[in-house]
């Protein structure tokens, strides 16, 4: 199967920006009573900027020009009101607007989880855990300033860049075209920046999931690490793995650093071009002091809000390949999901049947691998049958179509008659158990892990899972009972002691079909004979498949399929298999050999 790994930068389409906008600011939408509340505070404090120059103006040339200082008074504490207001409105805006933006973060990671766990397994096969991780968590934090300036900054700043071009014009045109005669320039200069800066920064990304994705696996496998002595190995792949990633932000920051560089030398080239014309070109008789003092303040409140936007663009560019990725996900679709016209599994008796089933990992592309081909066989209800075979034969593969993990290529595969593709995934699963060699212990009380089988099982129930596959008599020789926290992973537990809990755990849900991939292979010999009793009395009627290397382990099913090259070479039961000396035959001798 196509793998993703830590050396590998994973691939992503070039997306359109503007999709990705609008997609961030649908999420706004669903709050659009209290951002239109926003937008009135934004609004209040845009108009009392807007208002300051002018009173500065009025101040400048009537009360001061006059000596009016008792006109002065009463206009200097209508500022002093008018700004504090402003203040209350800003801290207002942007209380509100945390408190929407971490929101909208909670809904985004939520979204992002929900999705990830309706995709098949194809979808975790091709890609390392920490890739996954680093988009749930990093991506998704690295979304908040967007959100939030998209609301406090893009909007108000475009309003007061608009607001005070309209009011220069309005007061000398002048004036006006020669403070913002660097715009030209200044929109060629960052346009030039971004489009440099936004690939450097989807590198970044990539390298920084790189990173992740190795720490995960190393911290994952720190025992194998260790045994091996292979610290230095694991140290020298790091430093070069946070070596790239640290180069990769470098280089992205060198261009994003830019952005201001280019506004202020446009800023200052306005300034220098007001003061030339307002002052060399028209000259004082033309204009007021007040005017030009106006005009001054102006085209800091028209740059200021530029150096802002510029940096809001900046952050944009910065974190949108963090929308990018979070989206890449959002849009992969899963590859099994139930058909619209699909009805619910009823209650099942056991009964399953291949007819004619192929199957071929990664159709279509360079590592395509056809496992089964043309595989026709029936279960009849409460059989159990024994899957043997060589690594990659398609064992695994067979039960996982049962459990449909992947869709066929061909053929039909049916459960009492119902077309697997027909009925709801939940419905199906539902009514099955899953044992595998390598089960998944979770932090959490052994009750909390065996009653995650059966969410809404009782006490008895579940005590009694647990006898049947022995596991009572340690558990409760341990701290707590069925109450003592278990780590995560299970550590603290013998391989044999976390085998038994999962076991239990499928037992609790007392499955119509059961699924058994190596599951005794990590118990002790007399464990298992315990174990394989409790299985025994337990299922009793079920229909079960069992995967095993051991054959010594299988010699009570009712048959036995040996999977190669594609399908089903024999089958039968223990004793006709041996007695025809054919492909299980010589396993088992090989493996009789083998132990003596």
């Amino acid at each position: 199967m196509a793998v993703n790994s830590y050396r590998e930068d994973e691939f992503m389409e070039n997306t359109d920006k503007k999709k990705i906008l609008r997609r961030l600011f649908s999420y706004l939408l669903e709050y659009k009573g209290i951002l239109i509340a926003v937008l009135i505070c934004m609004g209040i404090t845009v108009a009392i900027s807007l208002v300051n120059p002018l009173l500065i103006e009025e101040a400048i040339d009537h009360y001061i020009a006059q000596k009016d200082f008792a006109g002065l008074m009463k206009l200097g504490l209508f500022a002093l009101v008018l700004n504090i207001i402003f203040i209350v409105m800003v801290k207002i805006r942007m209380y509100v607007m945390a408190v929407v933006s971490n929101k909208i973060l909670m809904k985004i990671r939520k979204d992002l989880y929900e999705h990830i766990q309706t995709l098949s397994f194809s979808f975790f096969d091709s890609r390392p855990t920490g890739k996954i991780l680093a988009r749930i968590v990093g991506d998704v934090n690295s979304l908040k300033d967007v959100l939030v300036n998209m609301i406090t900054t893009l909007i108000p700043e475009f309003i007061t860049v608009f607001g005070v071009v309209m009011i220069m014009l309005v007061k000398d045109w002048r004036l006006a075209l020669a403070s913002l005669s660097t715009i030209p320039a200044m929109i060629a200069g960052i346009w030039l920046v971004q489009s440099a800066s936004h690939k450097r920064w989807q590198i970044f990304r990539k390298k920084g999931s790189n990173l992740n994705a190795y720490v995960h696996e190393d911290i994952a496998g720190m025992n194998v690490v260790q045994s091996f002595g292979a610290e230095g190995e694991t140290q020298e792949i790091f430093e070069g793995l946070a070596d790239e990633h640290r180069d990769s932000f470098v280089d992205a920051v060198t261009y994003a650093d830019m952005f201001g560089p280019v506004v202020d030398f446009c800023w200052g080239i306005g300034a220098m071009m007001l003061y030339l014309v307002g002052i060399r070109f028209l000259g004082f008789e033309k204009i007021s002091i007040g005017l030009l003092v106006a005009f001054g303040t102006y085209i800091n409140m028209f740059w200021n809000p530029i150096m802002n936007l510029s940096n809001f663009y900046n952050n944009l560019v910065t974190n949108l390949t963090a929308a990018e990725r979070i989206f890449d996900i959002l849009d992969t679709e899963a590859d099994i999901v139930d058909a619209k016209d699909v009805e619910m599994l009823p209650e099942i008796e056991g009964n399953v049947e291949f007819s004619h089933v192929s199957f071929t990992y990664d159709k279509g592309t360079p590592a395509e691998t056809k496992v089964l081909e043309d595989v026709s066989f029936q279960v009849k209800p409460g059989e159990t049958i024994a899957l043997v075979g060589p690594t990659g034969a398609g064992k695994t593969t067979i039960v996982n179509l049962i459990s449909r993990f992947y869709d066929i290529e061909s053929g039909t595969i049916t459960v009492d008659g119902y077309d697997l593709t027909k009925v709801s995934i939940e419905s199906l699963r539902q009514q099955m158990g899953v044992m595998t060699q390598d089960n998944f212990i979770f932090h959490g009380t052994v009750r909390d892990n065996i009653l995650y089988g059966k969410l809404d099982a009782t006490e008895e129930e579940m005590v009694a899972a647990a006898k049947a596959v022995n596991a009572h008599e340690f558990i409760m020789k341990m701290e707590k009972g069925y109450d003592t926290e278990l780590k995560e992973h299970g550590a603290g537990l013998s391989i044999g002691q976390r085998q038994l809990i999962a076991f239990a755990r499928t037992m609790v849900s007392m499955p119509k079909i059961l699924i058994l991939d190596e599951a005794t292979s990590s118990i002790d010999t007399h464990t298992e004979i315990m174990v394989q009793k409790g299985i025994e009395a337990l299922l009793s009627g079920r229909t079960s498949f069992v995967i095993a290397h051991r054959l010594s382990t299988i010699q009570n099913a009712d048959r036995i399929f040996v999977i190669d090259k594609g399908g089903i070479l024999e089958q039968g039961s223990p004793a006709e298999l041996m007695r025809r000396k054919g492909a299980y035959y010589n396993l088992y001798m090989a493996q009789f050999a083998g132990l003596q």
